[in-house]
């Protein structure tokens, strides 16, 4: 368990965001993930994804990492954020674009 910790630590500290989502933000595979993608696009921010389906031991691994049992999980500066529903709540109270800003996180390319 320590080296799948170790690649997730990895991936989590080379990207400002990144989030863990079945499927690619192309081609989402569930209904959460493609929530978040659309979140994280409609804040304009740069970010990096892991697809689970691709990488088993990550998709246990990041579970116990985070200590939060679903996918997809969103990281904002190594920082574990939550869910698709908590990603929700803060997009609608205006509180993830305020992380995004106060984290000086990267805007997306145009």
């Amino acid at each position: 368990m320590a080296e799948v910790n170790d690649r997730i630590s990895d991936i989590v500290g080379k990207s400002d965001v990144v989030l863990f989502m079945k499927g690619t933000p192309l081609f989402p595979q569930c209904g959460f993930s493609s929530r978040a993608v659309a979140i994280l696009d409609h804040c304009g921010v740069a970010y990096d994804s892991v697809d689970v389906l691709q990488d088993m031991e990550i998709r246990q691994g990041i579970k116990s990492y985070s200590d939060w049992p679903t996918i997809p999980q969103l990281y904002v500066k190594g920082e574990f954020v939550g869910g698709s529903d908590i990603m929700m709540e803060m997009f609608e109270a205006g509180e993830l674009k305020e992380l995004m800003d106060e984290k000086q996180v990267a805007k997306a390319d145009s």
